[in-house]
């Protein structure tokens, strides 16, 4: 049984800075993620993506934004446990019994959910050859940009990811988007640029139409689709990058007797506490009047939950804020001596 001041349950950017503002209350924690590293959905679905609302940083990848995180969380040694999944949350007095899928246990007062949309995964092509070329010629997210160099590359999909990856993709590569609609969901100012492109010949875009079949042994060598019109054309591709969106699934957490509201946990926003008391739910995957979906939101979040946190953890000491820029204890705790 591994005892802590708080168990965090997701490595994305909340769950990282939980561990930090925790670490500076002088109360320990481990992280649980069933990925297999930290960063969540910033490194999953946008590594290279640029992020423009963190505070003082005008622009940051997602992968810079995790390893800047975990940079900062050094001084407090904090363990982390990948590919795991939270199976068995039982109540055992004023502590929290955790069992994971490998069979782990944990205690403490204290659960902060920090599972962003919980557990997710691509809405995947519904074509079923495009399985036998999963992370060879067809991928769901681009985890790194250079693998997609000087190649002939079809996107599909009309929202952001979609518009956004076919201009980012557009500067050394060949791309085809398609779209089974005229009409793109993604942001104005990147529709537009994308039509620039094709006007210039060096994007070309495909509307409306599905894809009908995909040539190729090991690796594809070309399309055919399959406009609503009843045409079919054959076009040279060596990449498929799909962006449908994803399918949420919370998994677990559905079961565990929170007050839910449409895949989301209820909070108040005092503490961030849920329907029971010691658990609190941060980031995404909480809700409140007002919430917006935001890395910020949730690192604001994360600051007053683990205040509570600090209390049921430490009953009999009284909570002193100290500002970090003139608190001894803090900058101790930080290496900053």
């Amino acid at each position: 049984m591994i005892k802590k001041d708080v168990i965090i349950i997701g490595a994305g950017p909340v769950g990282l800075f939980a561990v930090h503002q925790l670490g500076i209350k002088g109360l320990t924690s481990v992280v649980i993620d069933n990925l297999d590293k930290a960063g969540g959905q910033c490194i999953e679905l946008y590594p290279d993506k640029p992020i423009y609302d963190i505070p003082a940083i005008p622009e940051c990848t997602g992968k810079e934004l995790t390893d800047k995180l975990l940079e900062q969380i050094k001084p407090f040694k904090t363990k982390f446990y990948f590919n795991e999944r939270v199976e068995e949350v039982r109540k055992d007095k004023d502590n929290w019994l955790i069992k994971t899928n490998n069979q782990n246990e944990f205690q403490a007062p204290n659960i902060i959910i920090a599972g962003g949309v919980g557990s997710f995964e691509p809405r995947k092509l519904s074509l079923k050859e495009a399985e036998n070329f999963e992370g060879k010629s067809v991928f769901y997210a681009v985890k790194n940009k250079d693998q997609f160099k000087n190649k002939n590359i079809s996107i599909f999909g009309g929202g952001d990811s979609a518009l956004d990856w076919a201009l980012e993709l557009s500067k050394f590569s060949k791309i085809t988007l398609v779209h089974r609609r005229n009409e793109f969901r993604g942001a104005p100012h990147t529709l537009s640029e994308i039509k620039k492109l094709e006007d210039q010949g060096k994007l070309s875009i495909k509307t409306p139409c599905q894809l009908e079949s995909i040539e190729g042994d090991n690796n594809i060598t070309s399309i055919t689709l399959k406009y609503d019109d009843g045409k079919k054309e054959k076009v040279q591709t060596n990449i498929i990058l799909s962006f449908f969106g994803l399918i949420m699934k919370l998994g677990p957490i559905a079961e565990w007797g929170l007050n839910m509201e449409k895949k989301t946990i209820s909070v108040n926003s005092e503490n961030f506490e849920t329907s029971e008391k010691g658990i609190f739910a941060v980031g995404d995957i909480c809700t409140y009047p007002g919430k917006l979906k935001l890395i910020l939101s949730g690192f604001h979040e994360v600051a007053l939950a683990t205040v509570e946190c600090f209390k049921r953890a430490r009953p009999n000491e009284k909570y002193r804020f100290e500002f970090t820029t003139s608190s001894k204890t803090i900058q101790d705790r930080l290496g900053k001596k």
